[in-house]
């Protein structure tokens, strides 16, 4: 199973949970349920939905305490089956989130934490709440394939790695093999912010990784009015995709929100972007309503990416910026769905200056070509000739 286009949701955040110091006895029940209508739109757009952290945790969902049970300001067991019902009624394959790097300090793993040279156990990154497993022993491998198999059998289609970048290649390569030996079809993507990206995936590995040099390259080249920049990453990612399919994106639960980078307009330009070059695009819930969205300081710097989603889809449109841009989420969205041999297709740059370019996107199958003027600011789509689409206004 390789995704086509796919739709992220944060359901902590997306849901209106309490993500601190949550002692309420009575926990509002069934807060899952609040997605319906949001599964509806993902639906629309991607036919894949990945769920960042579902499972009993501490805090923000990446201090897992549990990973065979529902975090319980998300619902119940009836609230689980209830999810992996209504993604099957809409042909959206489920994606959850995997946090194997690390656990609470208070999960019954921690006695597999990883040690420093004191012997004290190794905390993720600075986080003292959160411990890293010593991914060199057997049972912890066995562990983390006795979860992921566990949700497998119970019908999700495949895992995102959290901090995939903190495991060797290798190990993963043998975690992987033992869950493809039951689920030979699971679809495992790696969270890899730097690293070698094609050791994760060599063959009997990974499926995917996150690709975060072509994010940066696709804001920064926009925001800097330095295409030559986007260029350079280009033929950098047709390299990665001779041998795999690297997950694309603009917006996630970890980085600030395209519009706040970039204003309206260069927000639609770098989806434009995404949708017309190789990869696996992931639409994380609320860019296609340019949403803002500043990372903040501490703690809780990652709380302003992670707010909670109105009822339904058709409340986020606030603005005559917002509605545009959904507009232009479901063109692009359609290019995708129609075309699929942009997937794994080549770009090459036809011409190139600092603030304008043209570029051409070529598959088995069809042939793009787009033109980016940033100082008008404008945007052509081209096949066979003909235009096809144009950057509509939004500043």
């Amino acid at each position: 199973m390789t995704p086509s286009v796919i739709y992220q949701i944060y359901p902590l955040g997306a849901v209106g949970a309490p993500i601190r110091d949550w002692t309420d006895p009575h926990p509002e029940k069934h807060r899952l349920r609040r997605l319906e209508p949001w599964l509806d739109h993902a639906a629309t757009l991607a036919n894949t939905l990945l769920l960042g952290p579902i499972f009993a945790s501490a805090t923000h969902g990446y201090d897992t305490l549990d990973h065979y049970r529902l975090d319980p300001r998300l619902g119940d067991e009836g609230d689980l089956e209830w999810l992996f019902a209504a993604c099957r009624e809409r042909g959206l394959t489920l994606i959850l989130d995997g946090v194997f790097n690390h656990v609470a300090k208070d999960h019954p793993l921690a006695e597999m934490a990883a040690r420093d040279e004191q012997g004290n156990p190794r905390a993720f990154e600075g986080h003292e709440a959160l411990l890293e497993l010593d991914h060199t022993r057997e049972d912890v491998a066995q562990e983390i394939v006795k979860i992921m198999c566990h949700w497998l059998d119970r019908g999700i289609g495949g895992w995102r790695l959290d901090a995939a970048y903190r495991i060797a290649p290798e190990r993963w390569g043998k975690i992987a093999a033992m869950v493809r030996e039951r689920h030979p079809d699971a679809w495992l993507e790696g969270e890899v912010i730097h690293g070698d990206y094609p050791a994760y995936c060599a063959p009997g590995r990974l499926d995917s990784v996150t690709q975060y040099e072509l994010w940066k390259a696709i804001w920064s080249s926009l925001k800097d009015g330095n295409l030559f920049e986007l260029d350079w990453n280009l033929k950098r990612h047709g390299e990665f995709l001779d041998t795999f399919i690297p997950q694309t994106f603009i917006g996630n639960h970890d980085v600030e929100r395209i519009a706040s980078t970039l204003g309206d307009s260069g927000a639609a330009l770098a989806a434009l972007i995404l949708a017309t070059v190789g990869g696996i695009p992931s639409i994380y819930a609320g860019d296609e309503f340019a949403f803002r969205g500043v990372k903040a300081e501490g703690f809780a710097a990652d709380d302003p990416l992670r707010p909670k989603l109105p009822g339904t889809p058709e409340e986020a449109i606030v603005s005559p910026a917002a509605q545009t841009m959904w507009e232009v989420y479901q063109w692009l969205a359609h290019l995708r769905t129609s075309r699929p041999w942009l997937t794994s297709a080549r770009t090459e740059m036809i011409e190139l200056e600092n603030t304008a370019c043209t570029y051409r996107t070529r598959g088995e199958g069809g042939e793009l070509t787009v033109t980016i003027d940033l100082e008008a600011p404008s945007a052509t789509v081209s096949e066979g000739g003909q235009d096809i689409w144009h950057l509509p206004a939004l500043d």
